[in-house]
């Protein structure tokens, strides 16, 4: 077998290995996902076991010192960890695509296996999917705290859906659903794409609740559906890899199995008795709470809650809490909005003193 070969594979199987490694490594540390990392190290392991048996003859053909790419300029740094795992992700597959052509040789398909090369590649090409999908979202997630305001445009009438969306936001809110039940959808994807020219301009998420469709059509960062809606695993699959999907639940098994579905977080509700959807369930404080308990997403509490109530909310674990009428019912929706806001930070201050005191 020629060293000039061997060279070659070395150097793939290097820089497939130090690749997987990194992708292993965000898997696990960072989005703590272990089936990912598992994936991702079969196949780190697949390849040094299939390359195994030109182990000493490929350390035995390496020259680092005479590598005339050992010094080549950098293309430049990488910016973001959606970055790195897509520049690691494409370095491993096509170090295995070098080698899966490499193992086609006469001197070297008695000893590799080049179909092997091949299947890491394409199994690759969907956890690299999974990655990116999980740490793009991962960015959205992470804001899904406090103050949680639904436009329910049913609930507005007449009042200007922008206007008031404009007034929470600046009361505090940083997450704004659009809900209309009844609206004919050219009405509702042009308040859509200005709600979503409001959002992205304050740094504010954007949820459309139910309408997919209005979702793709503006861009929205992401979807809100319950239980009769649109099934999950549909929406996750029409929506694109960047894009969050809450899910509404009244009782841990629903929530459980939106979270096993890939739900971004789930909405309980109706925690109080609530004027603007009087067919709502109400499962109290404790059902909250063992939701809380049981799912590693976030919560968004939801029905009833009121500047009287947040607080108990927010004790008993909610990441945010969703308000409708308590908002938008009142004269004055930007003080409404700061006020709840303030609430919610106050309880957050008084968590941190007693975590000291512990």
């Amino acid at each position: 077998m020629p060293r000039q070969t061997l060279r070659i594979i070395d150097a793939n199987c290097n820089r497939i290995g130090e690749g997987l490694r990194f992708l292993e490594d965000v898997a696990r540390f960072v989005l703590g996902d272990a089936s990912l990392s598992k994936k991702l190290r079969a196949i780190r392991h697949n390849v040094i076991t299939n390359v195994s048996q030109l182990g000493v003859k490929l350390i035995s053909a390496r020259d680092s010192k005479s590598d005339v790419g050992a010094n080549a300029a950098s293309l430049g740094k990488q910016q973001g960890l959606s970055s790195l795992v897509t520049a690691n992700a494409r370095r491993v597959e096509e170090g295995l695509r070098v080698l899966e052509e490499l193992a086609k040789l006469s001197d070297i398909n008695q000893v590799i296996d080049s179909s092997r090369f091949q299947r890491a590649r394409f199994d690759l090409y969907t956890i690299e999917k999974e990655l990116l999908s999980k740490i793009l979202r991962q960015q959205k997630i992470v804001l899904l705290k406090g103050l949680y305001v639904i436009v329910d445009m049913q609930v507005l009438g007449s009042r200007d859906a922008v206007e008031a969306a404009a007034q929470t936001i600046r009361g505090g809110a940083r997450i704004i659903q659009l809900r209309d039940k009844h609206s004919e959808k050219g009405k509702l994807l042009d308040i859509a794409r200005k709600l979503k020219d409001l959002c992205q301009k304050s740094k504010t998420l954007f949820i459309i609740n139910d309408h997919l469709d209005i979702a793709l059509a503006v861009a929205a960062d992401g979807l809100h559906i319950g239980q009769e809606d649109l099934p999950l695993s549909v929406a996750r699959r029409e929506l694109p890899i960047d894009k969050i999907i809450g899910c509404s639940a009244t009782n841990l098994k629903q929530a459980l199995k939106a979270e096993q579905e890939g739900a971004d977080y789930i909405a309980v509700g109706a925690i109080f008795p609530t004027p603007t959807r009087r067919d709502y369930e109400v499962v109290g404080i404790e059902r909250l709470q063992q939701v809380k308990q049981r799912i590693s997403i976030p919560v968004v509490a939801i029905g009833g809650i009121s500047r009287d109530n947040i607080t108990e909310v927010m004790t008993a674990g909610a990441d945010a809490a969703a308000i409708i009428s308590a908002i938008l019912n009142q004269e004055d929706i930007e003080k409404a909005a700061r006020e709840m806001v303030n609430k919610i930070a106050s309880k957050r201050k008084g968590n941190r003193k007693s975590g000291k005191n512990r």
